[in-house]
C-alpha cells in the first residue's frame, strides 16, 4: 500500500494533482476582463455571420424558383389547371351527395366538429338544458345572435295541419330549406352518441335523415317493434302520421309515458361518464317537447286552462328552458282566455333587456296597453285635447313594437294576405310577422279600437318607410295562403 495512487487518507497521485492545477489556472484566466471579452467578440461574430447567412440563402432560393418557374412550359399549366378543376369537380360532387343524403354539408360538419376545437372554438351543440347553470344560461341567451333563424314557438303540426293545404291546394305547404332546418333541429334534439347501443334510437336516428316522410313512418314503425317504449318514435308518427289533433294527441301521450320511464333512468345514472350526460340531456329534450306539444293539444281542442296548466307546470319544472319560448305559447293562451293579469304578469318576467325580444312579447305588450284606451281613443278628440298618460304610453308601446318589427301591422290590419306560417322565423322579419299574425289577429280583433290605434299610431310611424323591405332569407320559407285557407285551418277542429 506504498506505492500507486493510494485510497483513503493516502495523498493523491502526482498526475491528478498536477490537472487540478491546471484546470484552476485556466478558470482563473478565464475569469479575466480580457477573456469575457474575446467571448463576446466570438459570440457575435458568430451571430453576425449567421444573420448574413440566410438572406443569402434566402436569395439563392428565390433564384431557383424563379429558375424553375421561367422553364415552365404553357403545357404545364394547362395540365394544372385541368388537374385542379377536376379534383374540384370531385369535391362538389361528393358535397352534393352527402348533403343529398345526410341533409349537412361535410366540409360544415367536419369544420365545426374537429377543425373548430384544434382552433380554440366552441362546438356547436344543441341545448343542454338540465345541464346548465344558471348563469350559464343567462351568458348563453346575451350571446345568441338576433340575426338567425329560430324554431317557430307555435308551429303547427306536420300531418294535422300543415298537410289539409296540401290536401286543398296539392301544393307543398313548406319550403325545402325549412324542412332541412327541421331534420337538423331533429337531430340536435333528438338524438345523443350513445343511440348506436340501443337499435330502436339506430333506427330513428337513421329516420331523422330521411327526407321521404312514408320512409320516416316506417322507421318509427321499425323502432317500436324493436322497442316498444321509444319515445321518438311516437313524436315522429305524432308529427307526420296523425290526421287529425285527437290522434297527435293520443301519440304523444304514448311518447310521454315512455319518455317518463326513459328520463327517470337517465336521471339516476348521468354521472357515471359523458356519454350518460349526453343521453340525460337528449332524454330531456324529448320529455320537454312532448309535455310542450301536449299542451298545443290541449289548447287547439279547446281546453284551454289544462294547456295553461300544463305550461306553467313545465316552467316550474324546467326554469332553465327560456330559450325554447314556451312562455310564447302561454301567452297566446292567457289571450284566449282573456286573462289579461296574467298576461301581464308573464310579460313582466319575460320582457326584459337582457333576453332576446321577439315580435309576440312586444306586441302582446303594446296590446295591452291599447286595450286601456283604445274604446274610447279618438284621432280627431286626442288632436284637440292631447294625449292623456295612458294614451301616451300606448303609443309609446306601439311604436316600440313596429320598431322591433315592422312587418306586422300590414298583416293585422289585413293589408297583406296571411301565410303559412313556416317552421322557423326569422327575428325582426317577414315570417316572424306572418307566425305572429297568424296566432293573434282574433285577439287584436277581440278588444273594440286595438286595430283602430294601431292603424293611427302605425302611420304616423316614419321609421316604416324604410323598414318594410322583405328580407331575402325568408324568400325560402315562407308559401303563400289564402285567406279561406286560414279561415278553415283555424275553425275546424
Amino acid at each position: 500500500m506504498a506505492d500507486g495512487c493510494g485510497t483513503g487518507r493516502e495523498a493523491p497521485c502526482p498526475g491528478a494533482a498536477a490537472a487540478l492545477r491546471r484546470w484552476e489556472q485556466l478558470r482563473r484566466r478565464a475569469a479575466a476582463p480580457w477573456a469575457r471579452g474575446l467571448l463576446a467578440v466570438a459570440a457575435g461574430l458568430g451571430l453576425f455571420y449567421a444573420a448574413l447567412r440566410v438572406p443569402l440563402r434566402l436569395r439563392d432560393g428565390l433564384a431557383a424558383v424563379t429558375v424553375f418557374l421561367s422553364t415552365l412550359t404553357p403545357k404545364f399549366y394547362f395540365a394544372l389547371t385541368v388537374t385542379s378543376s377536376f379534383i374540384s369537380g370531385l369535391i362538389f360532387v361528393f358535397e352534393w351527395w352527402h348533403f343529398r343524403k345526410y341533409g349537412t354539408s361535410f366540409i360544415e360538419q367536419v369544420s365545426v366538429s374537429h377543425l373548430r376545437p384544434l382552433i380554440g372554438g366552441v362546438e356547436n351543440s344543441p341545448p343542454a338544458p338540465a345541464a346548465f347553470s344558471a348563469g350559464e344560461n343567462e351568458a348563453n341567451r346575451q350571446n345568441m345572435p338576433e340575426c338567425k333563424m329560430w324554431r317557430n314557438p307555435l308551429n303547427l303540426f306536420r300531418g294535422a295541419e300543415y298537410s289539409r293545404y296540401m290536401w286543398v291546394t296539392g301544393k307543398e305547404p313548406l319550403t325545402y330549406y325549412d324542412m332541412n332546418l327541421s331534420a337538423q333541429d331533429h337531430q340536435n334534439f333528438f338524438t345523443c352518441d350513445t343511440d348506436a347501443l340501443r337499435p330502436s334510437d339506430t333506427v330513428m336516428q337513421k329516420a331523422w335523415r330521411e327526407r321521404n316522410p312514408q320512409a320516416r313512418i316506417k322507421a318509427a314503425y321499425q323502432a317500436l317493434e324493436l322497442n316498444n317504449d321509444c319515445a321518438t318514435a311516437y313524436v315522429l308518427l305524432a308529427e307526420e302520421e296523425a290526421t287529425t289533433i285527437v290522434d297527435a294527441e293520443r301519440y304523444f301521450k304514448q311518447a310521454l309515458k315512455a319518455g317518463e320511464l326513459i328520463y327517470r333512468r337517465s336521471q339516476n345514472c348521468h354521472s357515471q361518464s359523458p356519454q350518460h350526460e349526453a343521453q340525460l340531456r337528449r332524454d330531456t329534450n324529448v320529455l320537454v317537447y312532448v309535455k310542450r306539444r301536449l299542451a298545443m293539444c290541449a289548447r287547439k281542442l279547446g281546453r284551454i286552462r289544462e294547456s295553461v296548466k300544463m305550461m306553467r307546470d313545465l316552467m316550474k319544472e324546467f326554469p332553465l328552458l327560456s330559450m325554447l319560448n314556451i312562455h310564447e305559447n302561454l301567452l297566446e293562451a292567457l289571450l284566449e282566455l282573456q286573462a289579461y293579469a296574467d298576461v301581464q304578469a308573464v310579460l313582466a318576467k319575460y320582457d326584459d333587456i337582457s333576453l332576446p325580444k321577439s315580435a309576440a312579447i312586444c306586441y302582446t305588450a303594446a296590446l295591452l296597453k291599447a286595450r286601456a284606451v283604445s274604446e274610447r281613443f279618438s284621432p280627431e278628440t286626442a288632436f284637440k285635447r292631447g294625449l292623456s298618460t295612458a294614451e301616451i304610453n300606448a303609443v309609446e308601446a306601439i311604436h316600440r313594437a313596429v320598431e322591433f318589427n315592422p312587418h306586422v301591422p300590414k298583416y293585422l290590419l289585413e293589408m297583406k294576405s296571411l301565410v303559412l306560417p313556416p317552421e322557423h322565423i326569422l327575428k325582426r322579419g317577414d315570417s316572424e310577422a306572418v307566425a305572429y299574425a297568424f296566432f293573434h289577429l282574433q285577439h287584436w280583433k277581440r278588444i273594440e279600437g286595438a286595430l283602430h290605434l294601431l292603424h293611427c299610431t302605425w302611420e304616423g310611424n316614419p321609421q316604416l318607410v324604410t323598414s318594410c323591405s322583405v328580407l331575402s332569407a325568408e324568400s325560402s320559407i315562407c308559401q303563400p295562403l289564402s285567406l279561406a285557407n286560414h279561415l278553415l285551418l283555424i275553425l275546424l277542429p
